[in-house]
């Protein structure tokens, strides 16, 4: 399917607007949306973002992205949830990364220019070796800090 207007798609680019750039700092060119407002309600915030993006990304798969696009829109809303998930930390980090604008820019660039074709299956495979190093390195700080603790009892 090819997309010749980005106008194809006015309403999940009007959510992904309101989501990450409806509102501006006075005085600033920075814009956020209601994703870090609804963040600040602890759980309850996070998980409507969530729904949110999910639904943008159930609606762009929908109209025919490929897998490989699926994936990395996908990666966006997961990294989006994580780090949002942190107190504090993660209020900052959902003002700076905007997971939903981000997918509509991956999506542009799929129907315009043709990018992100193919099934994913790379993206997936470095995502999953990222996944484990991180994990042996956790397992390997968590038993160096074990003996450290256990030398000074």
């Amino acid at each position: 399917m090819q997309m010749n207007d980005t106008n194809k798609f006015p309403l999940l680019s009007r959510i992904s607007y309101l989501m990450d750039e409806q509102f501006r700092f006075p005085g600033t060119k920075f814009r956020f949306g209601l994703d870090p407002i609804l963040n600040l309600i602890p759980i309850a915030g996070d998980m409507a973002g969530l729904v949110v993006s999910a639904g943008l990304l159930l609606a762009m798969a929908k109209k025919g992205a490929s897998n490989k696009l699926v994936v990395l829109m996908s990666l966006n809303i997961l990294l989006d949830a994580t780090i949002g998930a942190i107190p504090i930390i993660g209020q900052l980090f959902d003002f700076f990364f905007k997971a939903n604008s981000r997918n509509i820019k991956l999506m542009k660039e799929h129907y315009l220019e043709g990018k992100h074709q193919g099934s994913g299956k790379n993206v997936v495979v470095t995502v999953v070796v990222i996944l484990i190093v991180l994990f042996c390195l956790v397992c390997y700080g968590l038993y160096n800090l074990g003996i450290w603790l256990w030398s000074l009892g």
